[in-house]
């Protein structure tokens, strides 16, 4: 029998209290909601020690995955890194203060920019970047590499049925 965790404890409450109520699938929502709350945790302090915020951190890392010169539309920067709409414009203005990124109007689109990564832009997500995978490797560390790839498999089968993909 594996180690009981909180979630199980909210299970067997709800078993006493609601045996006519089938709870099963807060074993898995449960849980996926504890894990992200204890990885951001986690995450926020490795990025805070460089002066980044979440969403800061996957707009630099979404420009410096792009092609060179690391630069992308805003619209490309919101389809291709995990931030809103709404906070990639918040966002992009703190990182221009900051000298991180620039903007420049499109050459082909009169109303259209492009955001590009600066030399400091870029020299901060280098150095953030194997701080950010050692803490994600870190927190997987309870996992073998098998397990790690079996659930990456699951995560990605539950996102695609909830309309999540590329496509």
């Amino acid at each position: 029998m594996a180690v009981a965790d909180h979630v199980d404890s909210v299970l067997e409450q709800w078993a006493a209290q609601r045996p006519d109520l089938d709870v099963s699938p807060m074993a898995v929502i449960g849980r996926l909601s504890r894990v992200s709350l204890l990885i951001g945790v986690e995450l926020r302090r490795t990025f805070s020690a460089h002066g980044l915020d979440p969403a800061s951190f996957d707009v630099l890392a979404t420009l410096r995955r792009a092609e060179p010169p690391h630069r992308l539309t805003p619209v490309e920067l919101m389809r291709s890194s995990m931030v809103t709409s709404g906070a990639v414009t918040q966002r992009l203005d703190r990182l221009q203060a900051r000298g991180l990124v620039t903007r420049t109007p499109s050459e082909s689109d009169g109303r259209g920019v492009h955001v590009a990564l600066t030399d400091d832009g870029r020299a901060l997500i280098d150095q953030a970047l194997p701080d950010h995978v050692d803490t994600e490797n870190r927190l997987l560390a309870g996992l073998t590499r098998t397990q790690r790839d079996a659930l990456a498999d699951t995560l990605r089968n539950l996102l695609e049925s909830l309309g999540d993909s590329t496509d």
